[in-house]
């Protein structure tokens, strides 16, 4: 269900909802260039305004986005748009690239594990200008961990580049991030196919929807971010060098790439739905075939029964010394009778079927032999 943190009906543009209890935003200040790098825990905003230097890349990292104070600093120091500052923090939006006076706002959604098969969606927003790169994040998170540690490298190709390529390596790293998750939820697709086919459960069905879901929404998450790179890729935005564009190509090739892969597993899913259903179907039909056969059987019996459970006078067989054995050997040669029938239609195979135990298979195929899979492109 789509759930957006919006402002009440009416407000003016630019007003900032925001959650107050949720307590201060931790900003960190990493500045550097060639030849040394800075690292600085922001307590006040209001430090950035003796700390910012032209000279120098300085990116500054927001997380959390319910701190109105430290938001406001943040504009007023950078010179940002109301209307970029409400964009970054009424969430969700949707992956745009947007062109201002001075800077460029880049808002894209990431994708990280939660714990267990669960995954968590978060929007990533960020500033960019001719000296400095702002990162806005839901929540405290470690998914920069890895820029900031390549940052802190001496001559590292990030050191050597200015602010449009630390955004690149930011949106690289975030969409990278995304082939162990593919990895893992194609993993569990291969156990799930397992099971649909030798235990159908109610409990599967819920799993199977869930996967379902989760792929829905990281298409509804990469699709759009293809248009924000190749729009980053244009030679008519001002904030990235031909150089940086070059490096864009290959994060696009690797958007599309997992973009494809998430229709396949879709694909899958929507497969895996369909082949529940049809076990479900073909089991409620060997239910009611052996139902069947059990009635069919017992039906002439109970016509046999019917007529000399009849209470009149007057019946021959009655009075017949050997009657009652007579009607037993009549019934049981009815049943070995049906028996054979049913027997040479095959239809008492299924009864053993039933009942029998579903074996598991020795060795799960490997996934790369799944037709359609592809092998894990390079990092």
């Amino acid at each position: 269900m789509f759930k957006k943190q919006h402002t009440m009906v009416g407000a003016s543009p630019g007003t900032l909802v925001i959650n107050r209890d949720a307590g201060d935003a931790k900003i960190r200040l990493i500045q550097y260039t060639l030849e040394q790098v800075e690292e600085f825990e922001i307590r006040d905003a209001k430090q950035l305004d003796g700390l910012v230097d032209p000279d120098k890349v300085n990116w500054i990292d927001v997380q959390g986005l319910d701190d109105l104070r430290a938001l406001t600093e943040l504009g007023r120091i950078f010179g940002l748009h109301a209307l970029t500052l409400e964009s970054v923090v009424n969430i969700p939006q949707r992956p745009k690239i947007e062109e201002n006076d001075g800077y460029q706002l880049v808002i894209f959604r990431g994708v990280a594990p939660n714990g267990g098969d669960d995954l968590s969606f978060r929007q990533f927003s960020l500033i960019i200008g001719p000296h400095f790169v702002l990162s806005f994040q839901e929540e405290v998170s470690t998914l920069l961990d890895v820029v900031r540690r390549r940052a802190q490298r001496p001559k590292s190709r990030v050191r050597q580049q200015k602010a449009d390529y630390l955004s690149y390596v930011i949106l690289d790293t975030l969409v990278d991030g995304l082939y162990p998750i593919l990895e893992q939820l194609g993993e569990q697709l291969a156990i799930l196919e397992e099971e649909v086919i030798d235990s159908p459960t109610p409990k599967l069905l819920k799993r199977l929807n869930k996967k379902k879901n989760q792929l829905l929404n990281m298409r509804r998450t990469l699709w759009p971010l293809r248009e924000v790179i190749r729009d980053m890729m244009c030679e008519d935005t001002s904030c990235f060098g031909n150089e940086v564009r070059i490096y864009l190509r290959d994060t696009n090739d690797h958007c599309v790439q997992i973009t494809d892969v998430i229709e396949m597993y879709r694909e899958m899913a929507t497969g895996l739905l369909n082949t529940y259903l049809s076990s479900v179907g073909q089991r409620t039909n060997e239910v009611m075939k052996i139902l069947t056969i059990m009635a069919s059987i017992f039906i002439p019996l109970t016509f046999i029964a019917g007529i000399y459970g009849m209470n009149f006078e007057h019946m021959p067989e009655l009075q017949f010394k050997w009657a009652y054995p007579l009607v037993w050997g009549a019934m049981a040669s009815l049943v070995v009778c049906m028996l054979v029938f049913f027997k040479k239609q095959g239809w008492l195979r299924d009864i053993f079927k039933l009942g029998a135990s579903p074996q598991k298979s020795e060795k799960r195929p490997d996934k790369t032999d799944r037709e359609g899979e592809e092998s894990k492109p390079r990092q």
